[in-house]
């Protein structure tokens, strides 16, 4: 039987960022580690956005980032200078490229590609079953996202969805040095739905069809938002898509366990996920972080969790979203046109006072977010 002291679950965001940031502590090198994923990771297959004021470790591997940036809506449209933050853009195929070149240097680590078929913590052993071999471990680090629960009285499961392209035109067209954030001026029909736009140079940029909805829409149906944008807004006649990407994303306020027993999840599979914006890469490396400070000072991985508070605004957002309360893109334009855009930043990074909060949420309707506060409590 193979043993193990860590085995990390997973390919993704999160197990790689816990991997690296193990390497990068130069603490490890005396453990056994295993990381294990279904399959190489050897395609472009998803870009990470996201905020920060300084520099974190993956910085290397920065695509492109952004110090302004467009907000749209039916009736306004506002450039934001969000200093101190920069907006940042990594690519999927340069992280994991990035990621296991490092690891490919560590002799203590191996990695293993198949089908995980269980994993189990109990009092009595930590394993994985890849096939017919088991795999013991210390701790396994899991960020295999669990089954769909069935929801309980005030839980809400809205699913964050977007396709990609990344287009490239004959002439210029872009401004490099700005990005739009949010862009609410199409068609809300299907729910609370935007389009946000990376411009990488003057001829190419990155332009993402998302919405937040129960359900999903046929695919068809992407294509034809994105068509339409690129030729309404972008005001583009010709145009050459590059690449495509897909995703769902989770956006819920159910509860996912820390752990169980020695198993430790991570990610959106540990409720890294920001549940009522879904952006997850900050909160993955902050858990991160932690569980490499707990390890190295206890031996035992842990990760500090945000305020309660926090949680709390998020299920009071999706229980507007959900029940169709308050349209989506008015909520969303409510807290950007009435706030500093870096001030909202703050907020959804679950770091802001309490005083801070109380300000930036001040903008939404008062009747419309008591009720549904009140439903939450």
């Amino acid at each position: 039987m193979n043993t193990y002291d860590y085995i990390i679950a997973g390919a993704g965001a999160a197990g790689l960022s816990l991997l690296i940031r193990m390497i990068d502590s130069g603490k490890f090198i005396d453990k056994k580690i295993l990381l294990v994923d279904k399959e190489p990771k050897i395609k472009n297959d998803r870009t990470w956005c996201f905020w920060e004021k300084e520099n974190d470790i993956f910085e290397s591997i920065v695509y492109k980032e952004w110090r302004h940036l467009w907000f749209h809506d039916a009736g306004h449209s506002a450039l934001h200078d969000i200093s101190p933050y920069r907006y940042k853009l990594i690519r999927g195929i340069d992280f994991y490229e990035y990621c296991f070149k490092v690891i490919a240097a560590q002799p203590n680590i191996t990695v293993l590609y198949g089908d995980i078929e269980n994993c189990f913590s109990n009092g009595e052993g930590t394993y994985i079953d890849i096939g017919k071999t088991k795999i013991t471990a210390s701790y396994i680090f899991s960020s295999i996202l669990p089954e769909k629960k069935t929801l309980l009285n005030n839980q809400y499961y809205l699913l964050q969805h977007f396709k990609g392209w990344l287009i490239e035109t004959s002439v210029p067209c872009f401004d490099p040095s700005q990005a739009t954030l949010m862009d609410f001026r199409i068609n809300q029909d299907e729910g609370t739905t935007f389009v946000y736009v990376m411009p990488f140079s003057p001829t190419r940029a990155l332009v993402e069809f998302t919405l937040f909805s129960k359900q999903l829409i046929p695919g068809a149906a992407y294509d034809q938002g994105l068509l339409s944008y690129c030729k309404n807004y972008l005001k583009l006649n010709e145009f050459r898509i590059i690449e495509k990407e897909y995703g769902v994303i989770p956006m819920t306020n159910i509860v996912f366990p820390k752990h169980d027993h020695h198993i430790m999840y991570i990610g959106a599979a540990g409720g890294q996920t920001k549940a009522s914006s879904g952006y997850t890469f900050r909160f993955i490396q902050k858990q991160s972080a932690d569980i490499v400070q707990a390890l190295i000072k206890t031996g035992i991985p842990n990760s500090k969790a945000s305020a309660r508070r926090f949680n709390f605004y998020d299920s009071v957002l999706l229980n507007i979203l959900s029940n169709n309360t308050f349209p989506g893109s008015d909520l969303f334009s409510l807290l950007f046109s009435k706030n500093k855009m870096e001030q909202v930043m703050k907020f959804l990074d679950n770091e802001t006072s309490l005083r801070e909060e109380l300000r930036i949420i001040s903008v939404l309707p008062k009747r419309v977010f008591m009720k549904a506060a009140i439903q939450q409590l």
